[in-house]
């Protein structure tokens, strides 16, 4: 069994938090580094991305959670994608810049925007994944080692992947589809085998 953590400073995490508990995973509520210790992944959760950098600024977060995702797991959703690229437009508070991606804020414009589609998902198995977009980023380059995961039927891309990090411009959390966060559970369960592994 595996300890997920999700980002709990503000935005959507309670329903992350409903969904990992129905797939056994143990979960906690991440505020402070020291709620870091023993996790095997973490989720940043959709929200607004200037908010949610300037208290992770505030509690002293931004070095705990790049060495975190260094190591671990880490899956930016909607503002959580935002706040793991490397590069982000208009965002005037420091990110984590973990993840080797340039993004769009509010790629697609305000509220009344919001839009819903079908995306197939290179390492999901099955029907496309119904995806749900609000006020969403986008991503506009990918680093060498990033593996696009989904993109718009126009092309741009709205998922990717790169080692143990992954980040999706929509709320996956806000539909009954479990796969998304089912492969992020696996990508923890293997890196703390690994882990294992590495130490015997």
């Amino acid at each position: 069994m595996v300890t997920i953590g999700v980002l709990a400073l503000q935005g959507d995490f309670a329903e992350h938090e409903a969904i990992l508990k129905r797939l056994g995973a143990v979960v906690r509520e991440v505020r402070l580094p020291a709620d870091l210790e023993g996790l095997d992944g973490l989720i940043i959760p959709g929200g607004e991305s200037t908010t949610i950098t300037r208290l992770m600024a505030m509690y002293g977060l931004l070095e705990p959670l790049r060495a975190f995702a260094s190591r671990k797991p880490m899956w930016g959703t909607c503002a959580g994608m935002i706040v793991m690229a490397k590069q982000a437009t208009d965002l005037d508070r420091e990110g984590l810049e973990v993840m080797d991606i340039s993004v769009e804020r509010n790629a697609f414009g305000r509220q009344v925007d919001s839009f819903e589609t079908e995306l197939d998902f290179a390492v999901l198995a099955g029907e496309p994944v119904h995806a749900i977009f609000i006020r969403a980023p986008l991503i506009l380059s990918t680093g060498p080692a990033v593996q696009v995961l989904a993109q718009l039927q126009d092309g741009r891309v709205v998922a990717a992947k790169e080692g143990h990090l992954m980040v999706t411009s929509f709320h996956p959390e806000l539909t009954n589809d479990l796969r998304l966060h089912e492969y992020f559970v696996s990508l923890a369960e293997k890196a703390k085998s690994e882990g294992a592994s590495a130490v015997k």
